[in-house]
């Protein structure tokens, strides 16, 4: 890596094996209940993303870490449940398919309203569409053909992926290859234990 080869990188929660392994069983059981020009996302490829920076340089990292260290320092593990399915924008146009979360939202809420506040201090650009927790798991190419999606909806509450500890936000690379994105860590932030937003759960 070169300071002057752009880095496309992201802050996520990175969610366990075991959480990543059940969410695609899940996208397994949708895929014989779908059918239509969907794009399924590989369970490597499923991140809690907090901040989308799009490329960056290397000199930016110290910036981020600076920024993002003291928030994370201040907030406990966070206990999350993922579960129930959704869509972005909405029923009618649908574009994206995902799982939602439950559990320690108003800390995860607290944690990345924080960490934009910070890195908006440092000269990043502020996240302009509001935060909702998820993970996704098929991108909709096109609507039209698409067939079983409102039986899917109807039991939405069905799907779960299962629950785990968030204890550290990390700092990814994505390199975007004809096989997929590709992601490796730049930086890991640790929640501390008695943390001044503490798990409520």
């Amino acid at each position: 890596m070169t300071e002057l080869e752009p880095i496309r990188a992201f802050l996520a929660i990175e969610p366990p094996e075991s959480v990543r392994q059940a969410a695609a069983t899940l996208q397994s059981r949708l895929r014989y209940s779908l059918s239509g020009a969907l794009g399924w996302v590989r369970p490597e490829g499923m991140h809690l993303t907090l901040k989308f920076f799009g490329n960056i340089s290397e000199g930016d990292i110290p910036r981020i870490s600076a920024a993002v260290e003291p928030v994370t320092a201040r907030f406990a593990p966070l206990n999350l449940e993922v579960r129930r399915l959704g869509l972005f924008p909405d029923s009618r146009r649908p574009r994206v398919l995902w799982l939602g979360l439950s559990g320690d939202l108003g800390a995860l809420k607290a944690l990345q309203e924080e960490v934009d506040r910070e890195l908006a201090r440092f000269g990043f650009q502020r996240e302009e569409r509001p935060f909702r927790a998820h993970l996704t798991l098929a991108r909709i190419k096109s609507a039209r053909g698409l067939s079983g999606l409102d039986r899917v909806m109807n039991k939405a509450e069905a799907f779960e992926a299962g629950r785990f500890q968030a204890v550290s936000l990390t700092l990814f690379r994505s390199r975007l290859t004809p096989r997929g994105a590709v992601y490796s860590k730049l930086a890991d932030y640790p929640f501390l234990s008695g943390g001044e937003f503490a798990s409520r759960s």
